[in-house]
C-alpha cells in the first residue's frame, strides 16, 4: 500500500495600491494587488505551503526569504514549479488539492475557472483535482473590511515508491 500525506497551507497579505492582483497565476482586475517581496500571490503561496508540508519539506518563506532580493517580484508560480520539481524528485503525486480564498472584494468567482487550470497545469495535474472556493468576510475583520485577502489550502499526496 502507497503512503499517502495530506499538507495545509495558509498565506495573508494586505492591499497595496499600485500593484497587480494575483492570484492561482491569473492576474485579477482591482483596485490595488497585494503587498509582498514577490508577485504576494497569495493563493499560490498557500498551495506550495500545503505541498511542502505533506512532503515535511519546510515552508516557503525558508525556500524563498524576502531578505533575498533575488526573489524580488518573483512570479509564484515559478515557486510553484519548483516545488512540483521537488514533489516529483521525492516521487510523490498530488491526489488533490482543495483550497478557500478568503476575500470580500474583489469578486472572484469570475477567475475561478481560470485560477484552477492554471494551478492544474503548473501542479502537472487534472483540472479536477484542484478546487477552489470564495468565501467573503461578511464584514468582519481584515477581510471584511477589505484590507486584504488569506488564503487556506489542504492537499493529499501519493507515494509511488512500492
Amino acid at each position: 500500500m502507497s503512503q499517502m500525506r495530506i499538507g495545509q497551507g495558509y498565506d495573508i497579505h494586505p492591499f497595496q495600491e499600485n500593484r497587480v492582483l494575483i492570484l492561482g497565476g491569473v492576474t485579477i482586475p482591482h483596485t490595488q494587488g497585494l503587498e509582498g517581496h514577490s508577485d504576494a500571490d497569495a493563493l499560490t503561496h498557500a498551495v506550495c505551503d500545503a505541498l511542502l508540508g505533506a512532503m515535511a519539506e519546510g515552508d516557503l518563506g525558508t525556500r524563498y526569504p524576502a531578505s533575498n532580493p533575488a526573489f524580488k517580484n518573483l512570479s509564484s508560480l515559478l515557486m510553484l514549479e519548483n516545488v512540483v520539481q521537488t514533489l516529483t524528485e521525492r516521487q510523490y503525486t498530488l491526489v488533490n488539492l482543495d483550497t478557500v480564498i478568503c476575500a470580500q472584494a474583489p469578486k472572484l468567482a469570475p477567475y475561478i475557472k481560470a485560477m484552477q487550470e492554471s494551478l492544474a497545469h503548473v501542479l502537472q495535474v487534472n483540472g479536477d483535482q484542484v478546487n477552489i472556493k470564495v468565501k467573503s468576510g461578511e464584514g468582519i475583520g481584515m477581510i471584511g473590511r477589505e484590507e486584504g485577502i488569506a488564503v487556506l489550502a489542504v492537499c493529499l499526496i501519493q507515494s509511488l515508491k512500492t
